[in-house]
């Protein structure tokens, strides 16, 4: 692999940005190339926009994903989705947990909620969407769907569906290997 390919991934606080940054981490780091992750974080844990770039190659000297530049955008929820569309480059993948969390714009009646965000999105973007909340609850462990829509974003990447596995398992808490990892395989077998 000659050129740098650009991650980034966007939720709101507590949706486990930083656990599934650690995970890409771990398998680029594994698969032997040199990698730098950049978090920005807004108001994380009042459920504010949170940032993570990766970025990986031979040799990767500046961490900041640029707009127009972003390979695959991993997007925890609809809005964050839109807000971040623009970092994608022509046929870039955007994949998107078709989830909406309410900004605290929204909840106080200062802004609306858009209407039809994946919809609009699709016009000018590849758009690969899916409800992982609900898949996450048919597996019974809401958390986990993050590792869902991982699991989608996986295939626009370079890395096998082992090599995921195993950085799952080395990266999450013991006892929730398993549900991790079926979480994952939920998203990629999709």
């Amino acid at each position: 692999m000659a050129e740098t390919k650009n991650i980034m991934i966007v939720g709101v606080g507590g949706q486990g940005t930083l656990l599934t940054s650690r995970i890409l981490g771990g398998i680029i780091l594994t698969a032997g190339y040199d990698v730098k992750l950049s978090e920005v974080h807004g108001m994380a844990q009042r459920g504010g926009s949170v940032v993570t770039f990766v970025r990986y190659g031979e040799k990767v000297e500046e961490p900041i994903v640029e707009e127009g530049q972003a390979d695959v955008l991993i997007a925890f929820e609809r809005l964050e989705a839109l807000r971040y569309a623009h970092f994608l480059k022509p046929g870039g993948a955007l994949v998107v947990n078709d989830q909406r969390i309410d900004p605290i714009t929204v909840v106080t009646g200062a802004a609306e909620y858009p209407e039809h965000i994946i919809e609009e999105l699709a016009k000018t973007y590849q758009v690969y969407a899916i409800d992982a909340a609900d898949e996450a609850l048919k597996l019974g462990n809401s958390r986990v769907f993050n590792n869902i829509v991982l699991g989608v974003a996986a295939k626009h990447m370079d890395f096998d569906k082992k090599e995921w596995l195993d950085v799952i398992a080395k990266t999450v808490p013991p006892k929730t290997v398993e549900i991790n990892q079926k979480a994952f395989l939920v998203g990629f077998e999709q």
